[in-house]
């Protein structure tokens, strides 16, 4: 067998779980992005990414209440990007072993 070939079931689980992770913490990522740089809501884009990315933000929306508006955004939905990341590479460790 080559070296170059030694990925196992275990190491595409864990990619593989790292991968949806990513993809949900960008799916928040790009959401906080928009909103920030005013897109228009009525967008076809806009609603399919909202529509992705609000249920994935879980609980954090309205977790912390500040007044500026894009505080606000950036803590509701970066905190869920950062939490995306942190609960899959927890998963993915565990996958690993």
């Amino acid at each position: 067998m080559s070296p170059w070939r030694t990925t196992t079931r275990r190491n595409t689980a864990v990619r593989v779980i790292t991968a949806i992770g990513a993809i949900f913490a960008g799916i928040e990522v790009l959401y906080m992005i928009m909103v920030l740089a005013g897109a228009n809501a009525g967008n076809a884009f806009f609603i399919f990414i909202k529509s992705l990315a609000v249920p994935l933000a879980l609980f954090w929306p309205g977790l912390f209440n500040v007044d500026n508006a894009s505080l606000q955004v950036i803590l509701d939905f970066g905190l869920a990007a950062v939490f995306w990341l942190v609960v899959t590479g927890i998963i993915a460790r565990f996958a690993g072993r």
